[in-house]
């Protein structure tokens, strides 16, 4: 027979289904068994009476997370969760779970156990429906995020991930031995994204992993995780570069509202807003000015902490009602070599952050195509020119002018969602202490 998923039995009522999934409760109640059985698509009440002696029998014996395949007679029951119940005629067991769980799979028990030992026994921890809406979310995300660029005539590349040089700083690279060199995991594919632009393709973008040998232990860092990034060829400002992700993040919102707004409201208590334009936009200048004004303490002349961006969103939603702020026009000082800088004022960079309900999400910023200023630039920020040799040749032969941006999905989705940790929204979390599962 063929499966029928949990979430089509309402449309077999009457008629025999065979289901699959995993035996996520099960109760003893005089001569009947009831037995919850779940899989990806949702769960539903299940039972069998004494009558039905076998079957019965295999189910008194059975422990829960078994993998089972049953047939039986879909119902109505005003009594039962959905109203619905499927009386079971036959059970097979695909794969029998040892009787004792490491830990709850059931929602219930989620309270109990802490984030880390929740990360040894990852795979069962995605078991819970709840986690696994989370990277349906995920998917509805990406695959928005890809249709804007498409729809935008972008390019999709795919970079090295093995490099011989920094693209933003030296002291976050992972070092790896390769072929008796020297070679190092990719932080960015900045400097390949650029050099798509200098091969013409004008706009590209890329879904891929990046890696920080970041030695933070903070809820929003991991040391390796996945990037969109997006460039752009013929830009003439980074407000360019502000109004293209202004689209993209109304994109996304639409597709994830249109998609799973009621489940991600009853599973975790928020709702989808799909973002108005235009975002509201702030200089870093600007931003100082009103949390000084606020008196929020400050750690650095030359960036926005944690605690300030979470105040300037704060500022904005009670202002503005919105919960995106871009913060612009940051200091050369914070920001990578390759962002251009202003004509009248090159203590500051054309560069911006995005900021969503208090978190940094996106880092873009329009970059510098001229060959010698570039030149320059690298070393003043100390670096020396031959390890960018391969680099600036991008940049000898015409370039147009360009920029882009690179959002994260992990921290999206983890305020999409309203959870307070990236670890909670990455399907295998790598961190400092964490090289498993």
């Amino acid at each position: 027979m063929e499966r029928t998923y949990i979430k089509d039995v309402k449309s077999h009522l009457g008629k025999k289904v065979s289901l699959s999934g995993f035996a996520q409760t099960i109760r003893k109640q005089g001569g009947i068994i009831f037995l919850i059985l779940r899989d990806i698509t949702g769960t539903v009440q299940t039972l069998v009476i004494k009558s039905n002696t076998a079957t019965f029998n295999v189910i008194q014996d059975l422990s829960i997370e078994s993998v089972i395949t049953i047939t039986g007679e879909a119902k109505e029951n005003s009594q039962a969760p959905d109203g619905i119940e499927v009386l079971i005629d036959t059970i097979e067991i695909l794969s029998k779970a040892a009787p004792e769980l490491p830990i709850p799979v059931d929602e219930k028990g989620e309270s109990i156990t802490n984030l880390d030992t929740r990360l040894d026994w990852r795979y069962l921890d995605l078991r819970k429906p709840k986690n696994a809406l989370i990277f349906k979310v995920w998917t509805t995300l990406e695959q928005a995020f890809r249709e804007h660029c498409i729809s935008r005539n972008f390019i999709e590349i795919h970079s090295p991930k093995t490099v011989v040089t920094s693209t933003e700083s030296g002291s976050e690279l992972f070092k790896i031995d390769y072929f008796k060199q020297t070679a190092y995991l990719a932080q960015s594919p900045q400097l390949y994204k650029q050099m798509a632009m200098a091969a013409g393709f004008e706009r590209v973008f890329e879904v891929g992993p990046v890696f920080r040998a970041n030695p933070s232990f903070t809820s929003r860092h991991d040391t390796e995780f996945t990037m969109y990034d997006i460039e752009m060829s013929f830009i003439s400002s980074h407000h360019d570069l502000m109004d293209e992700e202004e689209q993209m993040m109304i994109d996304i919102f639409t597709a994830i509202k249109e998609k799973h707004a009621p489940e991600i409201k009853a599973t975790f208590d928020q709702d989808i807003e799909i973002p108005a334009k235009p975002f509201p936009r702030i200089s870093f200048r600007e931003a100082k000015k009103i949390l000084a004004d606020q008196k929020i303490p400050t750690e650095k002349k030359d960036d926005l902490s944690p605690e300030e961006e979470r105040a300037i969103c704060e500022y904005f939603k009670e202002k503005e009602g919105h919960d995106f702020v871009f913060v612009y026009e940051y200091p050369t000082s914070t920001r990578a070599f390759y962002s251009m800088r202003d004509e009248k004022d090159p203590t500051i960079t054309k560069s911006f952050d995005l900021l969503y309900k208090g978190l940094e999400i996106t880092s873009g910023a329009q970059r510098e195509h001229r060959y010698e200023v570039l030149k320059n630039q690298i070393q003043e920020k100390g670096f020396k020119l031959e390890p960018f040799e391969s680099y600036l040749n991008f940049f000898k032969y015409g370039c147009p002018p360009h920029g882009g941006f690179a959002p994260g999905p992990s921290r999206l989705l983890m305020k999409i969602v309203g959870l307070n940790n990236v670890r909670e929204v990455t399907y295998i979390y790598r961190g400092v202490k964490r090289l498993t599962p």
